[in-house]
């Protein structure tokens, strides 16, 4: 015959139990917080790990001696190299897995390339008005990248993939690139010839081949706009193709004045010259 438990036991029975509850609940929550702390963490890391950073060569150690009028302008341009790579690495970190496998060479790589040769051959420039100009300068220009991060969000993978862009654009024949060329639209920049003075004839052969240069910069970019139809964001075009395209133009528009500038006054305002549109 079973007997009643005591008033008493019930209570303890009760209290036992609830206080049970309550330390299960308080592990679950502090297990889910702390699992909620983890994970962020971690993504954190993720994102961060992602993040590579671009390796540039050093350009002040291969300066000759710098007199003492340009060293202002050659110590700008050199603070400007300086920034236009922390620029890159934001830019890096900011458009983590955004693009295609092609989009840190092209958007970012690409046009650093770019600003740094413009920069450079700057530097050179203000060197050369009083002393002898260093010449090969332009091979410090492009760099590299530092992939901390491994392959994620277009880092080793995507470089390693980019010398393979060129042959799967041309495997689309002649009738593919003239209707990727119709959808992507032609780019479009001032003529730079008819708003040269005259040439001294010591300068001729100079100005002919950066003006010949120009064209060929327009015609790279040109088919660089059909090879690359639909990719990137909204900004793809400015950034990766028409930005540049100015960058080059600026650093040959430069050297073709130079040119002049050297038996003849040198033409000034042909930098106005070097922005491109795109016409569709």
């Amino acid at each position: 015959m079973s007997r009643a438990l005591p008033k008493y036991n019930k209570r303890r029975v009760v209290m036992i139990g609830g206080a049970s509850a309550v330390v299960l609940s308080a592990a679950v929550i502090a297990g889910s917080a702390l699992a909620g702390e983890t994970h962020g963490t971690a993504q954190n890391a993720t994102t961060k790990a992602a993040a590579n950073t671009v390796n540039c060569p050093a350009v002040a150690p291969s300066l000759p001696a710098i007199p003492a009028s340009a060293k202002a302008e050659v110590d700008r341009n050199l603070a400007l190299l300086d920034t236009q790579i922390a620029e890159a690495n934001k830019r890096l970190v900011d458009t983590v897995g955004q693009g295609g496998p092609n989009f840190v060479q092209n958007a970012i790589l690409g046009p650093l390339k770019d600003k740094r040769v413009a920069t450079v051959n700057r530097i050179a420039t203000a060197i050369g008005r009083t002393a002898a100009k260093p010449q090969g300068l332009d091979a410090l220009a492009p760099c590299t990248l530092n992939t901390a991060g491994g392959a994620a969000a277009g880092g080793t993978g995507a470089a390693s993939t980019a010398p393979s862009a060129p042959a799967t654009a041309q495997a689309g024949g002649a009738g593919s690139g003239t209707g990727a060329a119709t959808a992507a639209g032609t780019i479009t920049c001032p003529d730079v010839a008819s708003q040269l003075p005259a040439v001294p004839a010591s300068a001729k052969a100079e100005v002919d081949r950066n003006l010949t240069l120009l064209n060929t910069q327009i015609a790279e970019a040109n088919k660089r706009l059909a090879d690359t139809v639909g990719q990137g964001g909204p900004n793809f075009v400015q950034n990766a193709i028409l930005g540049p395209l100015k960058d080059k133009r600026v650093s040959t528009i430069d050297r073709i004045a130079i040119s002049i500038g050297r038996t003849a006054a040198k033409p000034t305002g042909l930098d106005t010259l070097a922005a491109c549109t795109l016409t569709k």
